[in-house]
C-alpha cells in the first residue's frame, strides 16, 4: 500500500471532523448569545417592573398618610353632643350626672359596674354597644344578670347621649323594667 495516499486522506478526514466540532461549538456559542439576549431583555422588564412597583409604593404610602391626616382632622372635627343637665332635670325632675348609665331603665349600680369593666363607661360608648355585646356584660356578672333583657338599652343610651330627654322619659314609661 502506498503511504503517500493515505497519509492525504488521514490528514482530510482529521480536518473533517476538527472542522464539524469547532462548527458545533461555534454554533452553540451563538444559541447561548441568544439566550443571553433574552435573559438581559428579561432582567430588564423585571427591573421596570420592580421601578414602577417602588414608584407606586411611594404613591400608595402617601395616600396612607394622607387618608390618616383625614381621618384623625375628621376624628377631631367631630363634635360631641354637649350634656344639658337643665334638660334633664326637667324632662326626670331630678338631678342627672353626665354618663350616668343608670338613667337607662333595667340598669342599676352594680349592672353598670359591670358596664365600666367593660369600658363602656358613657351614654355614647353604650348607645354604639350592640344588643350581644350587653348581654356579654350581664353574662359576665353571673347567674342573677341573665334575667335583664338589655334589648333597648343602646336606644335609651343613645337618645340620653343625643339629649332627646322628653322622648327617653316617654318611651321609659312605656317599657317594663327596660324590656
Amino acid at each position: 500500500m502506498n503511504w503517500c495516499i493515505l497519509i492525504p486522506l488521514l490528514v482530510g478526514l482529521i480536518s473533517a471532523i476538527l472542522g464539524y466540532l469547532l462548527g458545533k461549538l461555534l454554533s452553540k456559542g451563538s444559541e447561548n448569545n441568544d439566550e443571553v439576549t433574552i435573559l438581559k431583555n428579561k432582567v430588564a422588564s423585571l427591573e421596570a417592573a420592580l421601578k414602577t412597583c417602588r414608584e407606586s409604593k411611594v404613591n400608595l404610602e402617601e395616600d396612607l398618610k394622607l387618608a390618616k391626616s383625614n381621618l384623625t382632622s375628621s376624628f377631631a372635627a367631630t363634635t360631641l353632643i354637649p350634656f344639658n343637665a337643665d334638660a334633664a332635670k326637667a324632662a326626670f325632675g331630678k338631678k342627672i350626672k353626665e354618663n350616668d348609665l343608670k338613667i337607662v331603665e333595667g340598669i342599676g349600680p352594680k349592672i353598670e359596674g359591670l358596664f365600666h369593666n367593660f369600658g363602656i363607661n358613657t351614654w355614647k360608648a353604650l348607645g354604639e354597644a350592640s344588643v350581644e355585646k350587653c348581654q356579654e356584660v350581664l353574662d359576665s356578672g353571673g347567674e342573677r344578670y341573665r334575667v335583664h333583657k338589655p334589648t333597648t338599652w343602646p336606644q335609651q343610651a343613645k337618645l340620653a347621649y343625643e339629649g332627646k330627654w322628653e322622648d327617653l322619659v316617654k318611651w321609659q314609661d312605656e317599657l317594663d323594667g327596660g324590656k
